[in-house]
């Protein structure tokens, strides 16, 4: 009874029920007053607290530390052997030997592993009927159920009108039993024969099972998945809710993800739907997710106006559809290509030629829309040049005061580049401390060989940022901090630098408004005074500015902090990058250089 609780607590009101209920049975028998001692009992009572104790621990879905405590135990013992026999170790190898102790460790083991779950016989394989023609035999396939779902989606087969396993999801109960396979006939559940039945009645079929699931099954003719390469890594750049998604064919079987997250691809055998599970993620079993081609046209056929007049093609209009032949693609339908004359007319040449305008401008899409980016482990090797920190926002969100408050903070630690300038030195400026002091000249020779990572003009004279003197911080042992607009962190984006980007975003605007009563900015030209107070129509531009940097660079930010208060705002960004040294981190698998992919590979292996 009480195993069967499903919420803690149930149990104790049930008890309660129960006492009420029994009241007015109770009499002065003797099996009144047994009945009444056993439920008003303390052993009875401390079952239940404990019951409900390890309810509210399941709840929490807890993942144990080691799974080989035995072997531990084991390895210590050893090492305890080898020592002084000090009274102390004695005891311990004495502690560690007895039964009792053993038994815990292996029941200890048997439950992280999860290796508990009913061993059934093997079943025998049943000959085809003499009348068939088949050649396949009938398996009977005999599964465990537990909370988890089987982990298969199956699909009517279109010629055969049979009921065929369409994807095993990896990690899932039908994959580790390795019995039922991608391609396999179903030809019963439970007894009940599929034939003339749809996929959708199938499910309420084992939603009704309890215990075991028999299925009988035909083998199909795939042949059996090749072994795991070098393990693939992507961190997700769109938010994922498979609730959402009308052409996903199971939500259930779905993967939801954060932007940013990482995830591991464990199969992309289907070109619209891949398999994946967030790396770390104490259940193996894989989700569906889009694959980057499903998802990067859902990007394209969205139809920016921007876009269209960028790629130089005219917007496809709703009445002519052949206009836009992959756009059931956003419901999931892939429609491969049309049907077309070998003679064209001028209309059709025309058409022909818009569809390319229309392809190319998706293609435009993908490029500045990525889904996926592909990522491989990294950590800092002892003497290696720290990552470069990019700082990026709109003007006015307080990326400098972070900037400056990360120097005073821990000036032996970080540092910034030294800026260029064409303007004189003044008396108390050295050269090279405040300003590289060069000519005109000189300034742009450095433009036209791409020495900038960023310049300007201000008061008729240059100034800019040399990727020379970003150089000389890194040699220092130094972390470079550098204040950039998001166009200029393509340049540096590259296997030398590995730039760790973040974008500084405002709050809302009832929150600014909040936040910056009493903080100014630079006035324009036209204005009298240098600095003046925000205004609504400037936190609209600032809150505008970021959107426009998240969604156009979007894929080049690893960290995204809002400042809506600059000390939270700087706790955080420190503690990032505290992390960032310490421990493993992910970068983009471009920045893998050739003789470092053997490495990556024992890695991940």
């Amino acid at each position: 009874m009480l195993c069967s609780s499903a919420n803690p607590g149930s149990a104790c009101r049930l008890l309660v029920t129960l006492l009420y209920g029994l009241e007015s049975y109770l009499d002065s028998t003797e099996d009144s007053s047994f009945l009444q001692d056993m439920l008003m009992g303390n052993t009875l009572h401390v079952l239940i607290k404990l019951h409900e104790r390890l309810q509210r621990f399941e709840a929490r879905r807890p993942s144990p530390v080691q799974d080989d405590a035995g072997g531990l135990a084991r390895e210590l013992a050893e090492e305890l052997r080898a020592l002084q026999a000090k009274p102390e170790v004695v005891e311990l190898l004495r502690l560690l030997s007895k039964p009792h102790v053993q038994d815990l460790l292996s029941v200890h083991d048997a439950v992280a592993q999860k290796d508990y779950d009913p061993k059934l016989p093997p079943l025998p394989t049943l000959p085809s009927d003499d009348d068939e023609d088949e050649e396949d035999s009938i398996r009977i396939v005999r599964l465990v159920k537990s909370k988890e779902p089987l982990g298969a989606t199956i699909k009517k087969d279109g010629s055969t009108g049979a009921i065929v396993v369409a994807r095993i999801m990896r990690g899932g109960a039908a994959d580790r039993s390795g019995l039922i396979h991608e391609g396999d006939e179903l030809r019963e559940v439970n007894g009940v024969p599929l034939e003339h039945k749809r996929p959708e009645e199938i499910v309420p079929i084992l939603a009704k099972s309890d215990g075991a699931v028999t299925f009988k099954v035909i083998p199909g003719s795939k042949e059996e998945l090749e072994a795991e390469g070098t393990k693939i890594f992507v961190r997700t750049l769109f938010d994922y809710n498979p609730r959402e998604d009308p052409a996903i064919p199971c939500k259930d079987a779905g993967l939801e993800f954060r932007r940013g997250d990482v995830l591991q691809i464990v199969s992309q055998e289907d070109d619209t739907w891949w398999q994946a599970r967030r790396h770390g993620d104490t259940n193996l079993r894989a989700g569906l997710i889009p694959s980057r081609q499903l998802q990067e046209r859902r990007v394209a056929l969205r139809r920016p106006e921007a876009l269209f007049h960028a790629a130089g093609a005219p917007k496809p209009s709703a009445d002519n559809k052949e206009e836009d032949p992959d756009y059931g693609a956003i419901s999931g339908i892939h429609i491969a290509g049309l049907r077309r004359s070998f003679r064209l007319s001028r209309k059709d040449i025309r058409v022909q030629e818009t569809q390319i305008r229309w392809r190319k401008s998706q293609i435009l899409v993908s490029k500045n829309f990525p889904s996926y980016q592909d990522v491989v482990p990294y950590s800092r090797k002892p003497g290696e040049p720290y990552r470069l920190v990019l700082l990026v926002g709109p003007s006015g969100v307080g990326v400098s005061e972070l900037k400056r408050k990360l120097l005073l903070s821990d000036p032996e630690h970080f540092s910034v580049p030294v800026p260029h300038t064409t303007r004189e030195c003044r008396r108390h400026e050295r050269d090279g401390v405040e300003y590289h002091f060069i000519s005109k000249h000189m300034f742009e020779n450095h433009i036209l060989n791409h020495k900038f990572v960023e310049y300007g003009e201000h008061g008729g004279h240059y100034y800019g940022t040399s990727v020379d003197s970003v150089r000389t911080v890194l040699a220092e042992s130094k972390v470079c901090l550098l204040d950039v607009e998001p166009h200029a962190v393509k340049t540096l984006y590259t296997t030398e630098f590995k730039p760790y980007v973040v974008l500084v975003k405002p709050p809302a605007m009832e929150q600014l408004r909040i936040s910056r009563r009493r903080a100014r900015i630079l006035s324009g030209c036209g204005e009298v005074t240098p600095t003046r107070t925000f205004s609504d129509a400037d936190f609209e531009d600032m809150i505008n500015t970021a959107q426009t940097m998240e969604n156009k660079y979007g894929y080049l930010f690893e960290k995204i902090i809002v400042n809506d208060d600059l000390a939270l705002a700087f706790a955080e960004i420190r503690a990032e990058l505290a992390r960032l040294e310490k421990e493993t981190n992910w970068i983009p698998k471009t920045w893998l250089r050739p003789e470092q992919f053997q490495s990556y590979e024992l890695i991940t292996a």
